[in-house]
């Protein structure tokens, strides 16, 4: 079984309580660590990998993004998925061998820039080009960002998804949706379907967003942020001793 074939199976007949739960690594360090942990694939986030090379979100040169996903996936032996954005700005050809060549198994596409969402046709079309040009070699994550963009109303996000899902998109990812929405974003969505996790405490735990619908659970930038967060207060300590 190769690598995007065993990441596919990863997101089969997934019982309700049990999602796919991927970790997001930032370096080759942070893989490591998520890996010996036990975790069976890795997800990069944008965000984590862009603060770890000195960028704010979104402003990573697609260079330095390509390079650090390809870093990461040499360090460990499981599937790695890259958080792409949307795309850089390349053709879907030239988008597709470039992620090969890290050796990710599949990627996550955005559906807003800017700030501001796509037209979800021409999104979804972008998606059957991205789908045609990579075959079976990537597992696509098409992210659905009507809940971060101020569209609240649950159907136009289900909308979206049956686009993406009908371009050939292998998961969906309604980021930002409340947890009372993910029955119904569940029952309205083919496929499988990604859920947006917390570290703090404060939101559901993953077996509860997994009984609420989530098929797979990711974090974002999360766990950087908390690792970030312990060398401040590390670097503090050192600092009133020293």
């Amino acid at each position: 079984m190769s690598k995007v074939e065993e990441f596919r199976a990863l997101h089969r007949g997934r019982l309700p309580g049990d999602p796919l739960v991927l970790p997001g690594p930032w370096d080759a360090v942070s893989a490591r660590v998520c890996v010996e942990a036990g975790f069976p694939a890795l997800a990069t986030p944008s965000a984590g990998v862009a603060a770890s090379l000195g960028y704010e979100d979104g402003s990573t040169p697609a260079e330095e993004m390509f390079a650090a996903v390809a870093r990461i996936v040499r360090a460990v032996d499981v599937p790695v998925s890259a958080d792409i954005e949307g795309g850089y700005g390349l053709a879907p050809k030239e988008l597709v061998e470039r992620l090969l060549e890290t050796g990710a198994v599949g990627c996550n596409l955005e559906d807003s820039g800017a700030g501001v969402l796509k037209d979800p046709r021409e999104h979804a079309d972008w998606l059957a080009e991205v789908r045609a040009a990579a075959g079976d070699r990537l597992f696509v994550n098409a992210r659905v960002d009507t809940f971060i963009r101020g569209e609240a109303d649950p159907d136009r996000a289900i909308e979206r998804a049956a686009l993406y899902v009908a371009a050939g998109a292998d998961c969906v990812y309604p980021i930002g949706a409340p947890a009372d929405v993910l029955p119904l974003l569940r029952s309205g969505i083919q496929g499988p379907v990604n859920v947006h996790g917390t570290l703090d405490g404060k939101g559901p735990s993953p077996t509860e967003l997994g009984e609420l619908g989530a098929t797979r659970v990711t974090f974002g930038p999360g766990m950087q942020r908390w690792a970030e967060r312990a060398l401040r207060g590390m670097a503090d300590e050192l600092t009133r001793r020293w």
